[in-house]
């Protein structure tokens, strides 16, 4: 049976978050749909996976509904289900920027760029290539040449841009994120800022993969997703690379796991030989850690 995840967004007004949700849960158990489904006020964000037959169905659906008519759905064929259940959540915020002052992307926007035009600019000289995400995506894979912001979470960024970018206004800006949606908010603030030309990848990493054109040109690694596949590659133009490294060892590795001590969870990169060796931990004292889940799992007390 074939299957494939959608990865999908619309900033569009929802009156009543919580009945929307409900009824949207009702009606995506009822398809069989597993993923997570953020909603909010300000609209909908969402990665679910399903047969193929599940989600022609669930987006046949949601273009039926006017606020979503010209929803933009990304598509990836999957060996089965990319989640494990089906949640859907009523958020603040779609994507947690955390700004004092919220922006509305549907009036304060960065320039979309196709992926055509972002590969072209992202060829020319004194354009600075940020980096929407986390370090540990970025770890995985990115844009040759972009940056890595220092932060865990994506509320963190803007003030690392404050802190980090305050100079370059007057710089060509181009940022990307995995499938769009942090950017349009990122890319407004940027733009609120002061930043003179700002540019997001429209559509983000994933439509820029897949796109028969660039095919993924210039990307290295691999991009991280937030499902139980980890990891998808973005390159096809046979230039494939490596660009993730174990966290203790330094050899190359694009092996996700979580570190062993439950109370810091932080994502790591580990070759086999060194989850054995460091239980599956960032440090010594995750490593000693009471709780520790590798001594748990492997009766190590």
């Amino acid at each position: 049976m074939d299957y494939q995840v959608l990865l999908y967004y619309k900033y569009i007004e929802i009156d009543d978050p919580q009945a929307f949700r409900d009824q949207h849960f009702e009606f995506c158990s009822s398809l069989g749909l597993k993923g997570r489904i953020l909603v909010a006020t300000e609209g909908i964000n969402g990665i679910v996976s399903g047969t193929v037959e599940q989600t022609e169905k669930y987006m046949e659906f949601m273009r039926s509904d006017v606020r979503f008519s010209d929803m933009v759905f990304k598509m990836e064929k999957s060996e089965g289900h990319a989640f494990k259940k089906l949640k859907i959540k009523v958020k603040p915020e779609i994507v947690n920027l955390s700004l004092d002052e919220d922006l509305n992307p549907n009036e304060i926007t960065g320039k979309h760029l196709s992926p055509k035009e972002f590969l072209e600019t992202l060829k020319q000289d004194d354009v600075i290539i940020l980096d929407a995400r986390n370090t540990y995506e970025y770890d995985l894979g990115h844009f040759r040449g972009a940056i890595r912001p220092d932060i865990e979470t994506f509320r963190e960024l803007p003030k690392w841009v404050e802190e980090n970018l305050s100079e370059h206004k007057d710089k060509k800006i181009l940022t990307y994120c995995t499938g769009g949606i942090r950017c349009e908010k990122f890319s407004g603030f940027l733009v609120n800022e002061g930043f003179k030309d700002v540019s997001q990848l429209e559509g983000g990493i994933i439509t820029y993969g897949y796109d028969p054109e660039v095919k993924g040109a210039l990307w290295d690694g691999k991009c991280y997703v937030f499902d139980e596949r980890i990891s998808v590659p973005v390159n096809r133009t046979g230039e494939e690379t490596v660009v993730g490294k174990c966290h203790h060892c330094g050899k190359p590795e694009e092996r996700y796991v979580k570190c062993g001590n439950p109370e810091c969870n932080k994502h790591l990169l580990l070759c086999e030989d060194c989850e054995h060796e460091h239980y599956r931990s960032c440090s010594q004292e995750c490593k000693d850690h009471p709780h520790n889940r590798y001594v748990k799992e492997h009766q190590l007390v």
